[in-house]
């Protein structure tokens, strides 16, 4: 019964503990897999690819890593479990990674090219590329990395006191049988000392 609760405190969390980073990370991830869609809107889009068209390298670069933050983020907002917890950041980090590299592994991997950014200015390629794939997974594998972080170390401080917790009553049996030892062997001593004191009183009583 008692390793059972141990066990169960050790993985138990409150809800909000990964609230804000759940919410920050389903809203990147949403922002991945939408704004290849809706990007031409506001004139911050690859070519080609018309609005909400669909493509095998929309769907395996930005569309699936998107999906899969945000499930991840999903399981950090509601877990009040830290092993669901930290699966769903360890999702969102492998998805942020893949944001941050899919596009160089897309030709070994034969995925078509996802086009050339809409853009007049270095500054605005460079702010797409930012936005859609390498500065977008650097952030979901900062925020993810941190939360995995902070709930590998509480982890460890809960088992680190679980175990001191079911070693206490061996301690405390180990002082009880230790005090009882000793005064048991102080008993013995003054039994000793009363009994060699009694034989000293008899031998010096005169004869009558």
């Amino acid at each position: 019964m008692n390793d059972s609760r141990s066990g169960f405190g050790s993985l138990h969390m409150p809800r909000s503990r990964g609230a804000v980073s759940g919410l920050l990370l389903i809203i990147l991830g949403i922002w991945g897999a939408l704004v290849p869609f809706v990007g031409h809107y506001f004139h911050f889009a690859y070519t080609p690819g018309p609005t909400w068209a669909w493509s095998t390298a929309r769907g395996l670069l930005e569309v699936f890593p998107g999906a899969v933050t945000a499930v991840g983020g999903f399981l950090l907002l509601v877990s009040g479990n830290r092993a669901t917890a930290m699966f769903g950041g360890w999702l969102a980090t492998i998805a942020g990674a893949w944001f941050v590299v899919g596009r160089v592994l897309a030709p070994t991997l034969r995925i078509e090219d996802i086009g050339a950014p809409t853009a007049a200015t270095d500054a605005k390629r460079a702010l797409l590329e930012i936005g859609y794939f390498s500065g977008l997974g650097a952030l979901i594998v900062f925020i993810s990395g941190a939360v995995l972080a902070r709930l590998s170390v509480r982890t460890a401080r809960v088992a680190q006191s679980a175990s001191q917790a079911e070693l206490a009553p061996a301690a405390d049996n180990v002082a009880i049988e230790y005090n009882v030892r000793a005064g048991a062997e102080d008993l013995a001593k003054l039994l000793a000392v009363a009994r060699d004191q009694g034989s000293g009183i008899r031998d010096q009583e005169p004869d009558v």
